[in-house]
């Protein structure tokens, strides 16, 4: 039976490469080549036979594009005499890399972190040129960088996280959250089975192209087709093709006729994110300090509490059973007062402490109401797409009725659609960026993580330098 594996950053050694002073070029070498360890410190100032004949090669126009480095020890002059500014730069690379040794009579040792499952392979290739690697304990009060696992579903979808920020190293990875969330605001803003495979078909198009001028979008490729599949699905619950049609019948309800049920669906699908939100967010909370910021946090268990409450006297006022109302009244006093007594604490007490806090618990009321409120523009915007749409068809319909009009209806059928396409595509994908960064990660997030940058420079072949 496989085990279930809390979706997380790759666990990260400190470790140690300790090695003669002779091997260090050896050493840098194949960290280098390897890419596998990030050291820690800031590189020395660039200074070096390798740098000065870099220098001087440059003062004569000849500029280094991508930084390589050769096994065997090279002539710097021999270099700079046929402009190999490449080879130069990944010696200047290796010599500043140099300065960063912490040195010991005729030892020299590199502090950094390295992936867990890259450390045998590591520690192996180093022995061969006379280094090891040494396992220290991490210095409290710092965390290790970041490097995501790989992941063949969800990995097209990373940047929409990147472009937050950098995940904590102790959070759970929330992409997979994230794309399903995007997917689904997406289509519901953008629901109509015609557009939807217009998507599906860029989308593919990108994935399958060869010409140099497309492949830039190829990562964009899977996001596009899945929020054209949304759009689609959505299409075929709201009855458009191309618009209201006529064509297929609504499985669900056509958002210009039942626009109440859809608001209300906007409230309650955004209500199961925001929940989502903030389980993610307060079991982050435990991992980055303990139970006691999970508890207190405005993301944690306190907020938790006061956004149950709230939504249970929602449901209430909808469906009209009143039995729960005691309960979430109860609930949102303990996650008041949690709140309360967190940012109190916090504080350090006192008036200020008092202010700080009661400022706190009104905040975080205020914000979860206007969170919930803030998904009525799932709504609002599958309304204004089925809106438009719907002007475009009774326009292509009202000229067609001419015999004369045909060409100007097909006109006003693809220019129209094609505008209607690029405009809502672009809004629904903003929208839906807004509500998952400032409604969705806020909860998520306490705080930013740095991203793994490890050593690497290209390695040249022997054979290659003949």
């Amino acid at each position: 039976m496989p085990s279930f594996e809390v979706p997380a950053s790759v666990r990260m050694n400190r470790i140690a490469v300790v090695a003669p002073q002779w091997a260090v070029r050896d050493v840098l070498v194949d960290l280098a080549e390897s890419g596998a360890v990030e050291i820690v410190g800031d590189p020395a100032p660039a200074s070096g036979p390798a740098t000065e004949a870099l220098t001087r090669l440059e003062r004569t126009g000849t500029k280094a594009t991508v930084p390589r480095v050769q096994r065997r020890v090279p002539d710097v002059s021999r270099l700079e005499a046929d402009g190999a500014a490449d080879l130069l730069a990944g010696e200047a690379e290796l010599e500043r890399r140099r300065g960063m040794a912490v040195e010991h009579g005729r030892i020299a040792a590199f502090v950094g972190w390295t992936p867990d499952a890259a450390l045998p392979a590591l520690a192996g290739r180093l022995a061969e040129v006379g280094a090891s690697v040494v396992k220290l304990q991490p210095p409290s009060g710092e965390d290790p960088p970041t490097l995501l696992q790989p992941r063949r579903v969800t990995g097209s979808f990373r940047p929409l996280l990147n472009a937050y920020g950098v995940l904590p190293y102790t959070d759970i990875d929330p992409t997979g959250f994230a794309a399903v969330a995007f997917v689904l605001m997406f289509g519901m803003m953008f629901g109509d089975v015609g557009h939807g495979a217009i998507l599906v078909a860029i989308g593919l198009f990108f994935a399958r192209a060869v010409k140099a001028k497309y492949r830039p979008m190829r990562p964009a490729a899977p996001l596009l087709v899945a929020c054209g599949i949304s759009g689609m699905t959505f299409g075929l619950l709201y009855g458009e093709f191309f618009g209201p049609t006529g064509i297929i019948e609504p499985l669900w309800l056509n958002p210009l006729e039942e626009p109440l049920v859809l608001f209300a669906a906007a409230v309650i699908f955004g209500a199961v994110l925001l929940a989502i939100s903030y389980l993610l967010g307060t079991v982050n909370r435990w991992r980055e300090t303990g139970p006691g910021t999970a508890l207190y946090a405005s993301s944690g268990l306190a907020g938790t509490s006061v956004f149950i409450a709230i939504a249970a006297v929602v449901v209430g006022l909808l469906t009209g059973v009143t039995g729960w109302y005691l309960p979430a009244l109860v609930l949102a006093g303990i996650g008041l007062a949690l709140l309360f007594v967190g940012a109190y604490s916090g504080a350090g007490g006192g008036s200020i402490g008092t202010t700080l806090a009661v400022v706190n618990v009104f905040e975080t009321t205020v914000r979860i109401v206007s969170s919930g409120v803030s998904f009525v523009r799932l709504a609002a915007f599958g309304m204004m797409h089925a809106a438009l749409s719907l002007v475009i068809w009774t326009g292509t319909v009202a000229l067609a009725e001419y015999a004369w009009g045909w060409p100007f209806a097909i006109a006003l059928f693809v220019v129209g659609t094609a505008l209607a396409i690029a405009l809502e595509a672009l809004v629904a994908g903003i929208q839906a960026l807004r509500l998952e960064y400032y409604e969705m990660f806020s909860r998520v997030f306490s705080g930013e993580g740095r991203v793994f940058l490890p050593f690497e420079v290209e390695l040249v072949k022997d054979e290659e330098l003949v």
